[in-house]
């Protein structure tokens, strides 16, 4: 069995255990609230959802108007997610039985999302793509490229604002906004992207290796509405600028500036401990490849989800509680 079947496993086992070992105790807090929000500290958010994202390219001639797109063969996925205390993770596959991903026989789309909270106002996230197979095209053709391979690895470190806005009802739903509030949110966002272009339809073949590095202070801005008590709709946009890192294989490095720009919306309907929803969002990256070549790099990212907040188990919440006294302790020696 791979590596990824084994964790999808793991994740789809470990889920119903966790529901059916439940323990209360009448000094578990499973509930804090506020005026502006709802936290579940000690339940298990899990959810399944249907998503769809990849990690494309446009090169554009600074030149002229020429241009091409290097679009992978994007599969549709489907997943699932567990959070815990601020701390999220999420496994995802492309099967066989959904339509578009029928002819993806000779391509590869792995996709890690993971996210948690450092107290009311740190939040971390890291993705990684792993891709293989792309299709070159531009208006007049367009042709497979199944040896084209992309990796790309990072993530983002945040400060949300104001503590009553609420990041978690968005992404994980450890938490639920009661009422509407927005936040000022900056960001250092910082990727490495490794591209490898392979083709064997000219001769003699390509096969050449592209590299780079993106670091960028990204401020943004959300806001979440609560038009009725069990509705949640979010949006928010940052506009970032910073340095890109760039090299062909055999070529000089060339250092450039980097701007980023992301989009994102979402709408959540969240009754009891059962939610549902929709997730959008849209990342581009522009920076120079080359001294003639301009490179637009697109994460699009689709998600309909479904899920559940369960009480977690004693020992759980035991072993949590531990980890986080030892921690305390860790710091208060630094302290001094």
């Amino acid at each position: 069995m791979g590596l990824k079947n084994s964790l999808l496993c793991l994740l789809l086992v470990a889920i119903p255990l966790l529901c059916f070992s439940q323990e209360t105790e009448e000094d578990i807090i499973y509930k804090e609230e506020t005026e502006y929000k709802v936290s579940y500290p000690n339940r298990i958010t899990a959810r399944a959802y249907y998503v769809n994202t990849s990690n494309s390219l446009q090169l554009n001639d600074r030149n002229s108007d020429a241009f091409f797109n290097l679009e992978p063969n994007k599969q549709n996925r489907i997943g699932a997610s567990v959070s815990f205390r601020g701390i999220s993770a999420s496994y995802s596959f492309a099967p066989n039985f959904l339509a578009e991903n029928k002819d993806n026989t000779d391509s590869k789309l792995f996709n890690l999302n993971f996210r948690t909270f450092f107290g009311k106002h740190f939040m971390q996230t890291f993705d990684l793509f792993n891709e293989k197979g792309f299709y070159l095209s531009d208006d007049n053709f367009s042709v497979y490229l199944p040896k084209t391979r992309n990796f790309k690895i990072g993530g983002a470190t945040s400060y949300i604002w104001n503590e009553n806005f609420s990041f978690r009802a968005i992404t994980s739903q450890d938490e639920k906004q009661l009422k509407s509030t927005g936040s000022f949110i900056p960001r250092i966002i910082y990727y490495y992207s490794k591209f490898n272009f392979r083709t064997d339809l000219v001769n003699p073949p390509i096969d050449e290796d592209y590299k780079s590095f993106d670091i960028a202070f990204a401020p943004s801005y959300y806001y979440n509405l609560v038009p009725t008590k069990n509705i949640l709709l979010s949006a928010g946009v940052s506009a970032g600028i910073g340095l890109n890192y760039s090299k062909y294989e055999g070529e000089d490095s060339l250092t450039t500036l980097l701007t980023e720009l992301n989009f994102r919306a979402s709408a959540t309907y969240d009754i009891d401990n059962l939610y549902l929803g929709t997730h959008y969002s849209y990342l581009i990256l522009n920076h120079d490849a080359d001294r003639s070549t301009r490179v637009n790099d697109n994460i699009p990212y689709f998600q309909i989800f479904v899920g559940y907040r369960f009480k977690a188990p004693k020992s759980l919440v035991a072993f949590a509680d531990n980890m986080q006294n030892k921690l305390n302790n860790e710091l208060e020696k630094i302290k001094k």
